[in-house]
């Protein structure tokens, strides 16, 4: 291994604040980088591929945290139900139901996030923040008993203006608020604000982040 990760995982985690944590975004590294950042006490890792997330779970210590964090397909859902910690991309209710489907058959109750789309990139997944307006308003989610809805992430812009990139994560903490109080006013799990990427999480923990998605940074350029 010729890339230091562990160095690299340190200086990013010394540079959050306390209250925010840290998912290693470990897509299309070996599992030995992971395994590296894992002895620095690393424990949250985001995968976005079923295929490649299902090797790294058979061969690495079954108490790592696996952040599901790319578009996953409805089909998709059953593979990683059984172990996935977290899906932080969720962007419509017929997925949530379909986690909620595939929890339950598991006998889990699967933390998901609602995705926001903020940025002006058209490529970017997500519900609008109408759209999840609408999600929420609706009332189905609140039957789904094997899903626990722990907050919102998006994904920012990705420019060099910082003016922009700020006013979008703070788009999404103002809205975070508004559902906040709307739907969760009593609800603890409801905390999760997951936005901040390798070349804008210093900004996003500006902007109330509470979980940053750090990968180039700590392991490299991707292998692929």
């Amino acid at each position: 291994m010729d890339y230091d990760v562990k160095r690299h995982l340190r200086e990013v985690r010394d540079s959050l604040p306390e209250g925010v944590r840290l998912v290693a975004i470990s897509k299309f590294h070996p599992a030995d980088y992971i395994e590296a950042a894992y002895a620095e006490g690393q424990r949250i890792f985001g995968e976005s591929h079923e295929q490649e997330l299902a090797r790294k779970y058979e061969a690495l210590p079954k108490d790592i945290c696996w952040h599901f964090i790319g578009h996953l397909q409805t089909n998709k859902v059953k593979y990683i139900a059984p172990y996935i910690s977290m899906v932080e991309s969720v962007d419509s209710l017929k997925l949530l139901k379909e986690i909620n489907k595939q929890a339950a058959r598991c006998g889990r109750v699967i933390d998901v996030l609602l995705e926001l789309h903020i940025a002006e990139e058209a490529t970017k997944y997500g519900l609008t923040l109408d759209a999840c307006r609408s999600l929420l308003a609706d009332g189905e989610w609140r039957g789904l008993a094997n899903v626990r809805i722990c907050g919102l992430m998006m994904m920012a812009s990705f420019v060099d203006d910082e003016r922009q990139l700020r006013d979008e994560f703070t788009k999404a903490a103002d809205f975070f608020d508004e559902v906040k109080q709307a739907y969760f006013p009593s609800d603890d799990a409801f905390c999760e604000r997951s936005w901040g990427m390798s070349h804008d999480y210093h900004i996003a923990v500006e902007c109330r982040s509470t979980m940053v998605r750090v990968g180039t940074t700590i392991f490299g350029p991707r292998v692929y």
